[in-house]
């Protein structure tokens, strides 16, 4: 009799010591929360790109980066905020595409950063698990442009310009509240970057039409996902 109320008891214990666990740690996102995530951040181009003026049928496209990224949320109240997206500058790899140029490989190096402001939607629930959504728009800087050993070795000295951005943005998320005021967290976003590269190169100083220069139009378009941890001030 003794042994069956002790397990009881345990057994009792045990289902406290559950619930206390399935508890929500911490209230939903409030009006005038300030929301800090950090992570490390991955740009996938989803690109394309026009002719290479002069070069028909011969394109570039846009490698894939990673670095560290930064949102800050502000909250207008418990369903909606106004959002911060930043980041440590990406790095990519531009290559020629096509049967004339595709043979150069990597044609330059660029670092471009992004900063994003949306306006986002917070999903109620009743559990610890927060999303959003939102849109907003996009400046994407271009600098630290490089030309590679292939682009000059076929052109000769050269440089390469790549046109600032502006564009509309999307974002997808969530906040998993871990403990009081922490969360995991997991962004997505689509955002809209369309750039003019232009190439400068030595002309031939004997064909009065080539100005040593050539021009291609890329649609970067870019999914950018972010994986990491946040803080509510």
């Amino acid at each position: 009799m003794y042994a069956n109320r002790q397990s009881t008891r345990l057994i009792a214990a045990l289902g406290v010591v559950a619930s206390l666990g399935l508890a929500p740690l911490a209230h939903a996102h409030e009006a005038g929360d300030l929301i800090v995530r950090v992570g490390g951040a991955w740009v996938y181009p989803n690109d394309s790109s026009g002719d290479v003026a002069g070069f028909p049928g011969n394109g570039v496209e846009v490698d894939d980066a990673f670095s560290a990224g930064l949102s800050i949320s502000y909250m207008l109240n418990d369903r909606f905020s106004i959002d911060l997206l930043g980041a440590v500058p990406f790095d990519h790899d531009i290559k020629a595409t096509g049967p004339d140029l595709g043979g150069l490989g990597k044609i330059a190096e660029v670092t471009h950063l992004p900063p994003t402001l949306l306006f986002n939607i917070h999903i109620p629930t009743q559990n610890n698990f927060h999303p959003y959504a939102g849109i907003g728009v996009n400046y994407t800087l271009f600098f630290d442009e490089s030309s590679s050993e292939s682009l000059e070795g076929a052109l000769g000295r050269s440089k390469i310009d790549l046109e600032d951005s502006f564009g509309p943005a999307v974002q997808v998320g969530a906040d998993w509240e871990v403990a009081e005021n922490w969360f995991l967290n997991a962004a997505l976003w689509w955002i809209a970057i369309d750039t003019e590269a232009t190439i400068n190169f030595e002309g031939d100083p004997n064909d009065p039409s080539d100005d040593g220069s050539t021009r291609v139009d890329v649609d970067i378009d870019p999914w950018v996902l972010m994986v990491g941890a946040g803080y509510r001030f």
